[in-house]
Parts: structure tokens; sequence; C-alpha cells
């Protein structure tokens, strides 16, 4: 139900539309298990570089792996994103379902960028070989053997999530009354989980 705004929220600077949705009850352990379920249901993402001279740029990836809290990609080593991550490694990955209107954001750091790294072979699949394309020289096929292939992994740091926790019509409905009455509208529940917590689940 849509929560009334209070004199207080205003004053002190509060977002209520935050503050109203963080979710302060829920153990971390079904927070992590809720936020993989998105992640995995999801596996398109946007993978934002930071580019001297240009500030950030994104682009669409699909995740090729989720370990734990950490994210990995096959991408191909000639992409511009591997100068932007040669100069600055700190990346941020987006995730929303625009039917659910769910979405994740993650903050990390580029720990590996390499084309040599024996977990391509694992993760690749023939449907990649689309984005290489092949010379028919026996070398540059877009197969796991390709030079281009690279992996990339971004290690978590913060992570900031909200799924939402109504239906779609309840979510309709949700934010119309809260419109009308000049209440603030509880559609779903905002999450964090700090460095601290991502470093105790990747241990």
């Amino acid at each position: 139900m849509p929560e009334e705004l209070h004199k207080q929220e205003v004053t002190s600077g509060e977002d209520p539309s935050v503050t109203k949705q963080y979710d302060h009850g829920t153990p971390k352990d079904v927070q992590w298990k809720e936020l993989y379920e998105l992640i995995d249901g999801k596996k398109i993402s946007m993978l934002n570089t930071y580019r001297t001279g240009v500030g950030l740029v994104g682009r669409s990836m699909v995740v090729a792996k989720r370990a734990g809290p950490d994210i990995l990609y096959l991408t191909n080593k000639n992409s511009t994103k591997f100068e932007d991550i040669a100069k600055n490694k700190e990346v941020q990955i987006t995730i929303q379902d625009s039917k659910t209107q769910d979405w994740i954001s993650i903050a990390g750091t580029v720990t590996t960028a390499s084309n040599d790294d024996p977990r391509i072979k694992e993760l690749y699949s023939p449907g990649v070989s689309a984005w290489f394309g092949d010379l028919k020289d026996g070398v540059h096929d877009g197969t796991a053997n390709d030079p281009r292939m690279a992996l990339i992994e971004v290690q978590s740091k913060y992570i900031v999530y909200w799924k939402k926790e109504t239906s779609s019509l309840g979510f309709l409905k949700e934010v119309g009354t809260a419109a009308l009455t000049g209440s603030v509208a509880q559609t779903g529940v905002l999450r964090e989980l700090m460095e601290e917590d991502i470093s105790r689940e990747r241990g």
C-alpha cells in the first residue's frame, strides 16, 4: 500500500521512494539468492567503461557466466573497451527487465582481460562465433581457439538492486493510488550489498 509522506522526510533531505522501499529486514542469504535469480534469468547486460575525454561508454553484452557475485564475459580483444579497461579498470554493469522493471547495478573492477584464459573453452558455445566471423584462414574462425577470443572478469565491489513485489496490475494500481493521494508508491524492495557483504559471499 502507498505510504504517507511525512514532513521530516522532506526536511531531512530524504528520497522517500528509496527510504520507504529500502529493505532492512530480509536476511542476506535470501537477498543473494534472489539477486542471483534475477541475474541468471536475464543474461543480457550493459557493460559500462570509462573512456578518457568521453566519459562513460556502454554496450550490450551477454553474461557468459555468473561466478558467485562476479561476472564473466566472452568478447573480442580488438574491441575498444580493452583500451578503456587498460586505462581504468573500474566498470559498471547494469541489467533491467523491461517487463517487471526489476533492475541491478554492479560497480566492480576488471581483474582479468585476457585471450589465453583457460576458462574461454569452458564458456564458449557455437553461437558466440556469430559475432566474430570466420576468415577461413584456420585461425580467425570465431571458435574458442581464435586469438581474438578474450575473457573479461568483473569482480563486484558494490551491488544495488530493486525487485518488484507486486503484480503488473497491482503495480499500476499502487502508482495510481499514490499519485491521487499524495502518498509514496510501494511497489518493490531496494537492496544494497556492500563490499564487505560481497567479500563474505565470495569467500
